[in-house]
């Protein structure tokens, strides 16, 4: 039978490999923090909206959690001055087209009235878009 023997020069290189993998996750996990946070903020958002708020409200608070996400995401670009129909067609460019935020979304939040906008798919949508976004920072 053949002596199976270990290197030192190949533990080395292992254990490189391990740590550097374990380093580079950690950077990733720490990277998302905010995208975790988001999701939290959402999910609370959408209890509170359950428990009896009303749908104007909601859809304030996701709207404005959504523009903090792309703040932190988006450092660069022009994200804050973007507003209205630019402001949704931004986000929708990150959703696919079963997700994408309806028309009249971006004024919905000024209306007493929401009852055209299904916050079921907008709840769906900002989910989708925190998790998948791909952040420019």
């Amino acid at each position: 039978p053949r002596k199976l023997t270990t290197s030192c020069p190949t533990l080395f290189a292992l254990l490189l490999v391990a740590l550097l993998a374990a380093y580079l996750l950690r950077k990733r996990y720490l990277g998302n923090a905010y995208r975790r946070r988001a999701l939290q903020q959402l999910e609370h958002a959408q209890q509170a909206y359950q428990a009896g708020g009303d749908a104007s409200h909601y859809l304030g608070q996701v709207n404005a959690l959504l523009k903090r996400v792309a703040l932190l995401s988006y450092p660069d670009e022009h994200i804050a001055a973007t507003h209205g129909a630019q402001w949704r067609a931004f986000l929708n460019s990150s959703l696919p087209e079963g997700l994408q935020l309806q028309a009249g979304f971006e004024d919905a939040v000024y209306r007493n009235n929401c009852t055209e906008i299904d916050l079921a798919q907008v709840h769906r949508a900002a989910q989708h878009w925190i998790r998948q976004h791909k952040a420019a920072r």
